[in-house]
């Protein structure tokens, strides 16, 4: 990669990362699933009036909607807001690459290389480290709500995959247009009008402004320049950086949250960097190492033919 594409894929881990921080200061602002819905709200609207129609079958739009939206966002910000703290839990939703490939071998028929199953196996066993410390150390509902989080992004992840949409701001602005209505009813029918209404009339500028970043710089700008890198680059040359997400998310965290994390948090951390860092790494490269150079036949000794 170029160098400023480099810088670029470092930005947006960052972002991502520090997506989690926030999003924890704006659920003491909002009731989670208000939150989320205000999230989807100032990404769609009014570039969905600009845009243009998305170019795929609306059953894909409508399915990536609710998966992603309503279902994966939704369970990220209950879990969050249950008490599943903001480092752990950008650790914790990097299981969507297990689920991603767990849901293309179920239904798109692809079957992962022996090595990048290891690779998931061993995130998989990092994440059941984190529930294990998630026992001791805090509720374990909570983490099952951001497991379900993972998963419901590894779904959408084949689903968009399906679409295949050709303009990745036309697509994000149109799945982002589907939530906002379900997690408002969602939100009326659980959190109840009064939350709602409260935290509506009484907005802070700092609550402004976390919705605003979650939505336009985290969801929009990030989704779009990560697709900018992903159509320049091969995919196992992009995805990698990835892997800073839960590094800038657990370090801001425990920067600007004071959040301390357990030996068994640390563990889980590296085995689950590592297994997909293993996964990561394209089969051609593995083959590349597993093959020995080709070497050139030395020359016949003694005097060459006339």
């Amino acid at each position: 990669m170029a160098p400023r594409h480099i810088a670029l894929a470092v930005l947006i881990a960052a972002v991502w990362g520090l997506n989690f921080v926030l999003i924890e200061v704006g659920l003491h602002d909002f009731p989670p699933l208000l939150f989320c819905a205000l999230r989807f709200t100032v990404v769609a609207l009014p570039a969905v009036f600009f845009v243009g129609p998305p170019r795929v079958a609306w059953r894909w739009v409508l399915g990536v909607g609710v998966t992603l939206g309503v279902v994966k966002f939704g369970l990220l910000f209950l879990g969050m807001h249950a008490g599943m703290p903001a480092g752990l839990s950008s650790l914790v939703l990097q299981g969507q690459a297990g689920f991603t490939a767990l849901f293309a071998a179920a239904l798109l028929r692809e079957r992962p290389a022996l090595v990048r199953t290891a690779g998931l196996a061993l995130a998989f066993a990092g994440i059941a480290l984190a529930a294990v410390d998630r026992g001791v150390h805090g509720p374990v509902g909570a983490f099952a709500l951001l497991i379900g989080s993972a998963a419901a992004w590894g779904l959408a992840n084949v689903l968009t995959r399906k679409a295949a949409p050709p303009d990745a701001l036309r697509w994000m602005v149109w799945v982002s247009a589907v939530p906002p209505l379900p997690l408002l009813g969602l939100s009326l029918l659980v959190e109840g009008p009064a939350a709602d209404w409260a935290a509506l009339r009484g907005i802070s500028w700092a609550g402004g402004g976390v919705v605003l970043y979650v939505g336009l710089v985290s969801t929009l700008l990030g989704f779009v320049a990560w697709s900018h890198l992903l159509r320049r680059y091969d995919a196992s040359v992009v995805a990698p950086y990835s892997l800073l997400v839960p590094m800038f998310g657990m370090s801001s965290a425990a920067l600007l949250l004071g959040e301390r994390f357990s030996l068994l948090a640390g563990a889980a951390t590296v085995l689950v960097i590592a297994g997909i860092g293993l996964g990561a790494v394209p089969a051609t490269a593995w083959a590349r190492f597993r093959t020995p150079p080709r070497r050139d036949a030395a020359p016949a000794a003694g005097r060459p033919a006339r």
